[in-house]
């Protein structure tokens, strides 16, 4: 998230505790701490966002929707070249 202007202030308290763990996790990455609590709470806020979102779609989109979670995973071939991919950790 770009490093704009900062024009309208949000106020909150925390424990002792959670202050010293939001500021390890900011220096750990260069941030401040309201530069990383800000991160946090829009990532947070688009996450919240994007999962309450309606998609509409037609009918036949729904039935091959429905028809591919109804195919079994082990005539999935996407799902047979993820699964079959080396992980690179």
């Amino acid at each position: 998230m770009p490093n704009r202007t900062k024009e309208a202030p949000i106020n909150l308290r925390a424990s002792q505790r959670q202050r010293d763990l939001i500021d390890s996790a900011a220096q750990l990455i260069s941030l401040s701490r309201t530069d990383f609590m800000l991160n946090a709470a829009c990532e947070k806020a688009q996450e919240v966002l994007l999962d309450q979102r309606l998609l509409v779609v037609s009918e036949e989109q729904f039935a091959e929707f429905q028809r591919i979670l109804d195919t079994p995973l082990s005539e999935n071939a996407g799902f047979q070249d993820l699964m079959s991919d080396k992980y690179s950790w």
